[in-house]
């Protein structure tokens, strides 16, 4: 009885060595999804962040607003600082400005308090491996606000 133990431990010494190769590449695969969704997550809360300081600035720097440059009022035929507002809250984010579309739009067509303002932000995702190129995709996000000042 002894001899046939021996002999069948013989036979199942490789099936070990086989299983932890399946289960360590299955691993590594649940590993590098689970950090490719999270940098997607990453990239999607960072433009709707984005948006949002973009929409917080235009609500403050309305019609009613006194200065020039960063304090001065931004409106329909001026929305650059709107968009370094957001393109600086993105480099902080890690995105690249350059791939960054922004819109800053005034429904109602003046900057006076009262008035709605929207700004939208998109951003083209492109995963850091190319198995996961199922996953590139442009992410976006609006938000409106009422301008204050």
């Amino acid at each position: 009885m002894r001899l046939r133990d021996i002999q069948r431990c013989r036979s199942d010494r490789g099936s070990t060595l086989i299983e932890f190769g399946l289960i360590a590449l299955m691993f590594m695969i649940m590993l590098v999804s689970v950090v490719e969704l999270s940098r997607m997550m990453l990239v999607f809360n960072t433009v709707a962040n984005s948006a949002r300081a973009g929409a917080r600035y235009a609500i403050v720097h309305g019609a009613d607003r006194t200065g020039a440059g960063v304090n001065g009022p931004s409106g329909p035929g001026n929305t650059t600082q709107v968009e370094t507002v957001v393109q600086n809250f993105a480099k902080a984010g890690l995105l690249t400005t350059g791939n960054l579309t922004i819109t800053v739009a005034y429904p109602n067509g003046n900057n006076n308090a009262g008035s709605p303002v929207t700004v939208t932000v998109s951003y083209p995702y492109d995963p850091l491996i190319p198995y996961f190129s199922m996953l590139s995709r442009t992410v976006a996000s609006t938000t409106e606000g009422v301008i204050t000042f």
